[in-house]
């Protein structure tokens, strides 16, 4: 067999590319050598920056080879690079079969000096020795590169590594004790390397962390200090694939950040169509509330909140929030409550929604491709006309009144909370929009009030996109009602959408309203149902039965004016919300029991 290797070596070798599916990793590698007898320092300078790796390379028995590393290719790189995004370099002792040692001995000071170099390699270019390893690890260099993770001079992990690792455990953990037990952390192998754990494999992990660490293994399963050790020790012994490996799983790109890609996986929402969490996404956030719920008081403390959205970047529920959904007497937010904000979030802001939902790391515990995997997309409101059934579970009601009407008390009622509690609320917490659970012919669905800010000629798309209208006028204010008439004519006597005429604070005396006719008479003249009664002014909490009305005729907008008049009509569809309100909140304290 004869020898191709050529006795003269030329200057420059030419470009190749190393095909994928010849490389561990599967990444094609294009090669580009650079010669200063042919080429500029112009071109080389474009090289550099074009690179995602370098490899310096130096003799192996030329002692002056070694310090022009340091003298003259290290501050060059360094000079046509970014100082926050370094080059990864490679330190290539070339010539190796010429000599008996090795010159690791004055090459390890250079590495320890500079942290930008992620390993170095002694090869023989002319017996082919360890070539097909050094473009291995320069591979690894900016695959998995040692930069972002480690720091050499502290010898520990960087803050921002720490931080990734921390939200991974956090998630990692599903019932919230502190420790990764057996089952944890085979169901984290299994996401991250698609293989679980043997049981000596594992008690073997556990025994590496038992004798470095005093706390690293808590109740036979690993604590954060554990979980982050065994990360460090990972690259110090060069396994840094490993720890990428488990970062790229969990969402995190080379900079540590969370990928956009993850957070915002595509979602096709066509006109005309609304979004909602399907069962699967309900189910994921009952456990994420269940785990953090300790006291099992079916609400949520300042504290419990707090530790749910310690894997957030920010606290996402502001004051609002309490003033938006349930909470209970010590102004907490309860199980309907929290399951309420998200069905909220999901159907004002879906992105908003797949973001929140990246962060709790859903697609991964749920085990789905993406996080859009958890949203619903309705069908077109005019399919539903059509049809005259919808299959939503999620109603709008925008409520319009003039200032004072009525429409916050009005809101605010909906979350079971009387006058004297409303007064106690900030400024600053109120919220424009309600959301809870009502009950249609047995079945819960949700209704979401918004309050329509009461500047008349400056009414938007979305103040007026929604499945049923209500209109709040004050029994005791004379000039209130016009109000309600107007935006009726201006913009919904002609539209499909169903109207409700809300006469608010009606524990006042009632006074004549001075329009051109009454409020009764303009709901027969428009074929709308007669006024509502309606006050928030009541010892207890106040009656829910309007919203149950208003969740009617969201869903069934083509029921006759007829059937509206009926009494019938209206208890067939109460009929069990009661029953159905109780057993919910039952069967939720059923499943808690087993824990």
């Amino acid at each position: 067999m004869s020898d191709f290797r050529p006795s003269q070596v030329p200057y420059r070798a030419e470009e190749i590319t190393i095909p994928a599916d010849v490389t561990p990793e599967r990444v094609p590698t294009h090669i580009v050598d650079y010669s200063d007898a042919e080429q500029t320092d112009e071109q080389l300078f474009q090289e550099i920056s074009k690179a995602n790796v370098i490899c310096i390379v130096y003799a192996v028995n030329n002692k002056k080879s070694i310090e022009k590393v340091i003298s003259h290719w290290i501050p060059l790189i360094n000079e046509n690079t970014d100082k926050d995004s370094r080059v990864p370099l490679i330190l290539v002792g070339n010539k190796s079969d010429l000599v008996e040692h090795s010159s690791m001995e004055t090459i390890l000071p250079i590495m320890n000096q500079y942290s930008e170099i992620e390993t170095c390699v002694e090869c023989s270019a002319k017996n082919l020795k360890n070539i097909s390893e050094l473009f291995y690890y320069a591979q690894k260099a900016v695959l998995h590169p040692t930069g972002p993770l480690y720091c050499p001079e502290k010898k520990a992990m960087k803050s921002l590594c720490v931080k990734a690792l921390t939200r991974i455990f956090k998630v990692s953990d599903l019932d919230n004790d502190g420790i990764l037990n057996d089952n944890e952390l085979n169901f984290f192998q299994r996401t991250c390397f698609n293989t679980p754990l043997e049981p000596q494999a594992l008690e073997d992990v556990k025994n590496v962390v038992r004798k470095n660490l005093t706390d690293g293994v808590c109740d036979n399963g690993l604590s954060l200090k554990g979980f982050l050790f065994l990360h460090t020790l990972f690259i110090q012994r060069g396994r840094h694939e490993t720890t990428w490996t488990v970062l790229r799983r969990f969402g995190y790109d080379d900079d540590l950040e969370l990928n956009q890609d993850y957070l915002f996986p595509p979602l096709k929402i066509p006109p005309d169509c609304t979004t909602e969490l399907n069962h699967n996404a309900y189910l994921f956030l009952q456990s994420v509330f269940d785990k953090h719920d300790k006291d099992r008081d079916c609400a949520l403390s300042p504290e419990e909140l707090a530790d749910l959205f310690d894997v957030f970047p920010y606290m996402p529920w502001g004051p609002d929030v309490n003033n938006t959904v349930c909470t209970n007497e010590q102004g907490w937010i309860t199980y309907q409550g929290y399951l309420s904000q998200w069905t909220l979030t999901t159907y004002l802001d879906v992105q908003r929604c797949l973001e929140y939902l990246g962060y709790l790391g859903y697609s991964i515990i749920a085990e789905q491709e993406s996080h859009a995997a958890g949203i619903t997309v309705t069908r077109a409101k005019k399919i539903d006309l059509q049809k005259k059934q919808t299959q939503r579970s999620v109603f709008r009601c925008n409520v319009f009144g003039d200032i004072g009407s009525g429409k916050s008390g009005f809101l605010q009622a909906f979350l079971g909370s009387n006058l004297m509690r409303q007064k106690t609320v900030k400024e600053e917490h109120k919220s424009y929009y309600a959301i809870s659970t009502t009950y249609v012919y047995g079945q819960e669905k949700y209704l979401l009030l918004h309050e329509v800010f009461p500047d008349f000629d400056y009414l938007s798309d979305a103040d007026l996109a929604c499945d049923i209208v209500c209109l709040v006028y004050d029994v005791s204010n004379p000039y209130s009602f016009e109000y309600c008439a107007k935006v009726f004519k201006q913009y919904f006597m002609d539209s499909k959408t169903p109207c409700m005429m809300i006469a608010a604070k009606s524990d006042l005396p009632e006074v004549k309203q001075m329009y051109g006719c009454s409020p009764l008479e303009f709901c027969r003249k428009h074929k709308m149902p007669p006024p509502q009664s309606f006050t928030c002014n009541t010892a207890a909490a106040p009656s829910r039965d309007i919203y149950t009305k208003l969740t009617t005729m969201a869903m069934y907008p083509h029921v006759s004016q007829a059937d509206l008049k009926s009494s019938t009509f209206w208890l067939r569809a109460s009929v069990g919300a009661t029953v159905f309100a109780v057993l919910g909140f039952a069967m939720y304290r059923v499943l808690l029991k087993p824990r």
